[in-house]
């Protein structure tokens, strides 16, 4: 398809139509190309005007070492980008840099005389959580089985699963159970994804093909069981706490629950990621080869009541962010957001789609976390903290999907 004709489609179409008339291998695409519908529709604005919509409202990046540059993604598959830079058999990535003396260093913040504070960065899954569209669909649909007791009606017209009446043996053993519909997957809210997530073409971290390592069950390389838990140290960059204390209020606008959020469009510079730190009393060098890194943009203040908005558009790092961060060689660098990069035009109006991702993951190996809330962290004035993660361990998995912890002197 030509991509002027496509634009054209697609501006005259739904984005779920759209994603079903390309199909999944098009849907990054589609919805890159069909952000300007969407950015920031329905939201309730502050009351010096609407968020904006169209070009990032922020300033622009110092390009004096990062730039937006385009890779060529041709010589990636051709090669360019393998070895990584941890070897032709490493599978970890940056993961490599957490170690028992950066673990050592993270948890040498606690101060024992002083209580802790555990913080679940997660966050709440429920029936209907808003997820990237494809074709078949990202779902979380749990139903309830039980055993042993007779329900009431109407749980079995709400899709419960009333099964045997009786309890087991004399002792009237019951039990209940959760049950999943078909198109679970840990590809959805709080979730860190793995080296074996997004490719160039067919070229993964580490230049693995996919028509290699591709099985029905899962990728024979790359996968979760690589991971394991990690302890580090975290950072938080509060952009949208540095924009709220400018009152800039046309980077940000007031959510339907009453909380603020960046707007939609709106690119997190690297000037922004200095600010933000110099307001948190750190800076960029603080930060280690091992850490994570989270932005905290408000984006998630939308995502049960405002779905729609929350799945158009999201803000975030570009290009040249992405590789100024990627040069701190992080283990994670992550977002409360669902898919980390800004998602909006002119950016994406050339067909482009979810390069950082590419960047991060395909030629760093550095691990992108997605819908981590940091909220309850920065609301407590808390911007450095033990971040803790412990994936599932299933061979072939694409991601992380248990809730990370902070661990922070209460």
């Amino acid at each position: 398809m030509r991509h002027d004709i496509a634009q054209h489609a697609l501006a005259h179409m739904s984005r779920r139509k759209a994603l079903k008339t390309i199909g999944a291998a098009g849907a990054a695409a589609a919805v890159a190309t069909n952000l300007g519908t969407f950015a920031n529709a329905g939201a309730q604005a502050p009351s010096s005007g609407a968020p904006s919509s169209g070009a990032p409202t922020s300033g622009k990046p110092d390009t004096s070492n990062f730039n937006d540059d385009m890779f060529d993604w041709e010589a990636v598959i051709s090669g360019a980008w393998a070895p990584g830079p941890y070897g032709a058999d490493d599978q970890r990535g940056t993961y490599n840099e957490v170690t028992a003396a950066s673990t050592a260093a993270a948890l040498s913040m606690l101060d024992p005389t002083k209580p802790v504070k555990t913080y679940n960065l997660g966050a709440e899954m429920f029936n209907g959580f808003p997820a990237f569209p494809s074709e078949p669909p990202r779902l979380h649909d749990m139903f309830l089985y039980v055993l042993g007791n007779k329900m009431p009606d109407d749980f079995t017209a709400g899709g419960g699963i009333q099964a045997s009446l009786d309890p087991i043996g004399a002792n009237l053993v019951a039990a209940n159970e959760e049950r999943f519909a078909e198109n679970f997957t840990l590809q959805i809210a709080t979730q860190i994804d793995g080296l074996n997530h997004v490719g160039v073409g067919p070229i993964f971290y580490n230049g693995n093909d996919i028509r290699e390592i591709g099985t029905p069950t899962g990728t024979s390389r790359l996968g979760n069981e690589n991971m394991g838990p990690i302890v580090t140290t975290g950072h938080i960059i509060d952009v949208l706490g540095l924009k709220v204390e400018q009152g800039a209020s046309d980077t940000f606008f007031t959510a339907p629950n009453g909380n603020p959020s960046l707007n939609g469009d709106y690119r997190v510079t690297v000037e922004d990621i200095e600010s933000a730190m110099r307001r948190q009393n750190a800076h960029t060098s603080d930060i280690n080869k091992g850490d994570v890194v989270l932005y905290h943009t408000g984006w998630h203040e939308l995502h049960k009541d405002d779905p729609d908005t929350y799945l158009g558009a999201e803000p975030g790092p570009w290009l040249a962010e992405t590789k100024f961060m990627a040069s701190k060689k992080p283990a994670i660098v992550g977002s409360d957001t669902w898919g980390y990069e800004v998602l909006a035009h002119p950016l994406n109006d050339d067909g482009i789609a979810f390069p950082c991702h590419q960047i991060l993951l395909v030629k760093e190996g550095i691990r992108i976390g997605e819908s981590i809330l940091t909220t309850e962290l920065v609301n407590d004035g808390v911007y450095k903290f033990v971040f803790m993660s412990s994936p599932e361990n299933i061979p072939g998995a694409t991601c992380a999907s248990t809730p990370p912890v902070g661990l922070a002197n209460a």
